[in-house]
């Protein structure tokens, strides 16, 4: 079994350089080692060539957003395994690859792995000591997590109209949908310095809830379709009121966005049955504990 590790940055050389140093440390190294450097202006693609002169390099002149970089390099690199960490992000068990190759062999069924996290984003998790069960989930996040390859491309990727955010809930529906788990893996874990640079809080809860609408467009059968869509915007919208005004009177830039965007979400429309819908959406509020069925898909 072959793993590779994917990074997307854009203008944080020095976040990669430190992500870089603590991949080098990794015993056994990866397979493959894929930088995509989306739209930098910086020093970021000179200071990969001299300094990781192993890693595979793409380079995005203008930015193509996180989720088109990170399927460039998922359908570029040849493995088995796909580790998507963040220019911010890396492992801290020094026998990661040997953990992740483990897993994937030992759980046939598993499509995504998600692993723990110790984050600035949330302060409670650098210095916690339990990160729960091993549990199926409806979802992951793209700085720490590994993807089945071959499960990627049969279902075709993830939607590159999303640009940023939201392909990982869409993706995990559809893996659910196809008989194959999401798994939380507590016992590797993954150090995320979540740094505010180049983030915005209020511009990614916009293309969350966009992207969030049009996933429910994409997959979720009728007559349950606009109901759901119509709660989520609800929740959305009172999430911005209590976050402030500020964020209130900008709701309506988001359905904008998601409204446009309608008729070509129709057009690749391809619902999923209303029990695997419903299975993802439990798991979404409710993970539940793994329980080992063998090596067989159902």
């Amino acid at each position: 079994m072959r793993l590779a590790i994917t990074i997307a940055t854009r203008n944080r050389r020095e976040l990669l350089a430190q992500t870089c140093a603590q991949i080098a440390r990794l015993d056994p190294p990866p397979d493959e080692l894929w930088i995509c450097a989306d739209g930098c202006d910086d020093d970021t693609v000179a200071w990969t060539r001299q300094h990781a002169p192993a890693a595979h390099l793409i380079v995005h002149p203008h930015s193509r957003h996180s989720i088109r970089s990170r399927d460039e390099m998922i359908r570029a690199a040849e493995v088995d395994v796909i580790v998507g960490l963040d220019d911010d992000s890396y492992p801290l068990d020094l026998d990661f690859v040997a953990r992740v190759k483990a897993r994937f062999s030992g759980w046939s069924r598993c499509a995504v792995l998600s692993f723990a996290q110790r984050t600035d984003e949330f302060p409670a998790t650098l210095m916690a000591t339990d990160f729960g069960p091993t549990a199926l989930v409806g979802s992951y996040v793209n700085a720490a997590s590994a993807i089945r390859r071959t499960v990627y491309l049969e279902l075709g990727g993830v939607p590159l109209e999303f640009e940023h955010m939201g392909d990982e809930t869409d993706f995990s529906l559809r893996c659910i949908a196809a008989g194959w788990e999401v798994v939380h893996d507590p016992t590797t874990v993954i150090r995320h310095h979540w740094t505010p640079v180049a983030r915005s809080e209020w511009r990614n809860h916009w293309r969350h809830s966009r992207n969030e609408f049009w996933s429910i467009l994409l997959r979720c059968p009728l007559p349950w379709a606009p109901f759901i869509a119509l709660r989520r915007a609800v929740g959305q919208f009172c999430y911005a009121c209590r976050r402030g005004p500020g964020w209130a009177v900008r709701e309506p830039l988001w359905w904008s966005a998601g409204l446009a965007g309608m008729p070509a979400m129709m057009a690749q429309r391809c619902p999923v049955r209303w029990p695997s819908y419903r299975r993802w959406l439990h798991l979404m509020r409710q993970p539940e504990a793994r329980v080992d069925h063998g090596t067989s898909r159902t």
